[in-house]
């Protein structure tokens, strides 16, 4: 068990001038210029009105060269044939370790043009330096990491070669449990130039369609063979679904039973949660459990999904982004294994009514050990601000703080840095990008800049980090779960990639601590493996924990 001790949360930190009116413990400051990011996200819109122009792109926080310091990925589109004005690829950020980033995209190898979606970043090889995979629409992109500053496009070699689509979110995860991090990968709808479709608002303009225009497309599932490649199990593990329009995708074991299950959320189709059968096939469990559709029975417009224990019970839930007058989904599990939609209750329904969600995760922003829930938002077509009565193109995010008495509350307006400024928002991505024991969020806009908010605690709260790694588990431990207790309860969280929307968040867990100084109890079980347990270690520490032997130093 590798131990450091980060500076933030070990006592209350001094605070700047006005800092008290910050009511929720902690403010956000916009240090996009300050850190250098330049990066500005390319449609390729040139007025043809494409479906993929509308949906924007992902991020990711990294650790690409394993220096102890997170790293950023943002994800960008192209210029359609025929049509190129400027040249645009994925940009790679180095963390300098002083607040500034430096771009090393060309350096890296992965100065390469394609109309990028979405991003998912594990080890999938267990080589100890984490791969990257890019989802595209067109050819997807596996970019393996040398573990000396660059990757190398093993699409090919990989097995992933010669299929095209229209793909958004994806994850690594264990579904078989055997040490080898498999790929899930979404796909939205069977579009491409050349079978575009004429829709208008009016009857005369081309505006961009709904996704009702096109038909679906299954998403993909391919099995790590270990030596390299993958298998496409998609028809054989019972994935296989063309009524599909999958946006987003997160990772649970919503039976408790030890075994990875995936929900995927659908575009005007009902949504999907794999039930893992452990005999390499899944089970569509969706309807039974809830989830498939609103409380009033639609399909709704899945954009964005997150997944955590924000009762703090031990049982996680869901919370999904949607279409604008279609209100967020807030599902909490019931004794009886079936989901309710709590958004109204919870008070995260009314306010997200008038906003159109893409990317959410749960984060404890305060460190007052309740998971907090964050949501970006923006429509789909600036012409939207000619029809009366519209709710606008920009739209301001969300920040809704959990109570812990069963309640959020969007603070977005009061945590300063400008965050609650309307912005076309798509991607999100959390973590702790300047190592103070707080998480930060990265946000991306379509045709629109990236923003990098840090976070600054008010409060003194305190925290405990820890990094996994499996030896028996695969090595990013995905799909381990921590369970820290204190005094005030128990706290659960799970290793896992995917969720939010094309965007990819840190794998460290973060656990807020309030004001305590320690916590009892950490049990960590590991996939398929026996449980771990550690007791009375001090907040304030980042720790990294590696299968059975841990090693202090």
């Amino acid at each position: 068990m590798t131990r450091r001790t980060f500076l933030a949360g070990t006592t209350a930190p001094l605070l700047a001038p006005g800092a008290e009116q910050y009511g929720p413990g902690f403010r956000l400051t916009d240090v996009t210029a300050s850190a250098g990011l330049l990066f500005r996200h390319n449609s390729g819109a040139f007025g043809a009105k494409y479906l993929p122009e509308t949906l924007g792109p992902g991020c990711a926080f990294l650790d690409y060269d394993n220096d102890g310091w997170l790293d950023i990925l943002l994800v960008n589109g192209a210029d359609w044939p025929g049509h190129r004005k400027q040249r645009s690829t994925l940009t790679l950020y180095r963390n300098n370790r002083n607040g500034t980033f430096t771009d090393v995209t060309q350096k890296a190898g992965l100065a390469v043009e394609m109309y990028g979606m979405g991003v998912a970043v594990a080890d999938y090889d267990n080589d100890g330096f984490p791969d990257i995979l890019i989802t595209a629409v067109g050819q997807n992109r596996l970019f393996h990491n040398t573990g000396k500053g660059t990757f190398v496009d093993v699409t090919q070699k990989a097995g992933l070669g010669g299929r095209t689509g229209f793909s958004t979110s994806a994850l690594w995860f264990d579904y078989d449990r055997d040490g080898l991090l498999d790929l899930f990968v979404c796909n939205y709808v069977q579009w491409s130039p050349e079978h575009d479709v004429f829709c208008s608002v009016d009857g005369k303009n081309k505006s961009y369609c709904t996704p009702e225009a096109f038909h679906g497309s299954t998403s993909w599932l391919f099995r790590n063979r270990g030596n390299g490649t993958f298998e496409d199990v998609t028809a054989k593990s019972r994935i296989f679904d063309t009524t599909s329009k999958a946006l987003g995708v997160a990772l649970l074991d919503h039976d408790r039973d030890g075994w990875p299950d995936l929900f995927v959320a659908n575009d005007t189709q009902p949504n999907k949660l794999y039930k893992n059968l452990r005999n390499g096939t899944f089970e569509d469990v969706a309807v039974q459990a809830g989830v498939a559709f609103s409380e009033d029975g639609k399909a709704r417009a899945g954009m964005g999904v997150d997944v955590a224990d924000f009762d703090n019970n031990g049982v996680a839930g869901l919370a999904i982004t949607n279409f604008d007058d279609e209100m967020m989904a807030l599902y909490r599990q019931g004794r009886n294994g079936v989901y309710s939609d709590a958004a109204v209750k919870s008070g995260i329904g009314q306010a997200s009514r008038m906003r159109l969600g893409f990317g959410c995760a749960f984060f404890d922003a305060d460190l007052d050990g309740h998971a907090d829930l964050v949501a970006v938002n923006g429509h789909i077509d600036e012409t939207v601000r000619n029809i009366s009565g519209n709710h606008g193109y920009a739209q301001a995010p969300h920040l809704f703080r959990n109570d812990g008495k069963g309640a959020f509350h969007d603070v977005a307006a009061q945590v300063g840095g400008g965050f609650a400024t309307p912005k076309v928002g798509r991607g999100l991505a959390v973590g702790d990008f300047d190592n103070d024991g707080d998480v930060d969020l990265l946000i991306t806009t379509n045709q629109g800049p990236a923003y990098l908010y840090r976070n600054e605690l008010t409060s003194g709260n305190r925290s405990l980090r820890l990094r996994l790694q499996g030896t028996k588990s695969n090595r990013d431990a995905i799909g381990a779960v921590v369970r820290v207790t204190t005094p005030d309860g128990t706290q659960s969280r799970m290793v896992k990639t995917g969720s939010s929307y094309l965007s990819q968040s840190e794998l460290t867990l973060t656990f807020g601590l309030g004001r305590r100084d320690k916590v009892d109890r950490v049990v960590i079980e590991w996939p398929g493996n026996p449980a771990q347990e550690f007791r009375n270690l001090h907040a304030g520490q980042w720790l990294c924990v590696e299968g059975r032997n841990p090693v202090t130093r």
